[in-house]
């Protein structure tokens, strides 16, 4: 007697040409899922190349692109300054010190000593003078430069007979922590911009003097 083949009994109301619809449709969704992993795939591959297109095209203009982002950061560095020069004598004022000026790009030069270097502002009265460091971003490094400027400051004037005592200060935009404390550890005052005024810190103990 012949076997006789049954259709699976499906779910009250589910027929079969129900779950053939099904099967199509998932069908056409995966391809659907293949081709736009395809376009993806390109996508990728376009991207990839761009970036490698970008990097041969900097590295080619890398000098040029140098030169302009220089220029850009000694630009916004001529800013600060100008911010912080018209009142930062009044400001040390609290502090005890009277400076009557304040000269920006003050530059020393001695050849027969080879002693070259130049203060962003120079702050002087008779007594005393301040050197201040101004960068939009201020690092470590910067305030090291600093602490050599006053060395240098300080072996230049006993060379030319000026017999003040210099102070160090810094000032930036853009500091971190570690950096403010670093600057105030090392005996500088730090000078820190909010909004449109800024604010001074006294070193971590006395100031250091050369």
């Amino acid at each position: 007697m012949a076997e006789v083949q049954t259709l699976p009994d499906y779910p009250r109301g589910i027929t079969f040409e129900h779950v053939w619809a099904s099967l199509m449709e998932d069908r056409d969704q995966l391809k659907e899922l293949r081709e736009s992993q395809k376009e993806t795939a390109q996508i990728v591959k376009e991207v990839v190349e761009g970036i490698k297109e970008t990097k041969l095209v900097l590295k080619e203009q890398g000098e040029s692109v140098d030169k302009r982002i220089g220029a850009l950061t000694n630009l916004f560095g001529d800013v600060t300054e100008a911010m912080v020069a018209p009142k930062i004598c009044e400001k040390f004022e609290e502090f005890g010190f009277i400076f009557p000026r304040a000269n920006p790009n003050v530059r020393f030069n001695d050849r027969v000593n080879n002693i070259s270097f130049e203060v962003d502002i120079l702050l002087e009265n008779g007594d005393r003078a301040m050197l201040l460091e101004v960068k939009t971003k201020l690092t470590a490094e910067r305030v090291n430069k600093n602490i050599e400027k006053l060395e240098k400051m300080r072996t230049y004037a006993d060379l030319h007979g000026d017999k003040r005592i210099f102070l160090g200060a810094v000032a930036g935009i853009v500091v971190t922590d570690d950096v403010k404390n670093y600057a105030l550890n090392q005996g500088l005052y730090f000078l820190e911009y909010s909004g449109e005024n800024f604010y001074i810190t006294p070193p971590n103990g006395k100031p250091k003097e050369w």
